[in-house]
């Protein structure tokens, strides 16, 4: 996405018009549709003016990854209800197809053994519920994984 797409977006979410925006800036309806389309771009005191406006950080406005934020805002929204009811080894699955097949091929006892091992000794040395070492664990595995890949 864009950055035009992006300021779009941000006006739209806070049920502003063009017109608005314009008045509000001290600018035409059309600067507002010019940047809006990447005709043009705002200088920094009209951004920081939007960013305000749209509740944003200057940050927030000017990093327009949409895909990122609407997952975030998707995971926000859905209930412990839901997230019981999703299969997540087969929505991940569709993505990286080794988590559809691996039970077949892998002794998943032996590991499943040694991370459990890890995951008691996370309960007990920090006082984390079950659900926390579990996460603290994961988050573990998926920094050596960066590490190892250079990330």
């Amino acid at each position: 996405m864009n950055l035009g797409n992006h300021l779009f977006h941000a006006r739209k979410k806070c049920g502003l018009s063009q017109e608005t925006v314009a008045e509000k800036l001290g600018v035409s309806r059309q600067i507002i549709s010019k940047w809006e389309s990447n005709e043009t771009l705002p200088d920094i005191c009209q951004s920081k003016r939007l960013a305000v406006l749209y509740h944003l950080s200057l940050d927030e406005l000017i990093d327009f990854d949409m895909d990122v934020k609407e997952v975030e805002e998707a995971i926000e929204r859905t209930s412990e209800a839901v997230e019981e009811k999703i299969d997540w080894t087969k929505a991940w699955g569709k993505r990286f197809p080794i988590l559809l097949q691996y039970q077949k091929e892998v002794d998943t006892g032996r590991y499943m053994d040694g991370l459990g091992v890890m995951l008691d000794e996370l309960k007990a040395e920090q006082s984390y519920s079950e659900l926390d070492a579990f996460l603290v664990l994961k988050d573990i595995l998926a920094a050596v994984w960066k590490s190892k890949n250079g990330k």
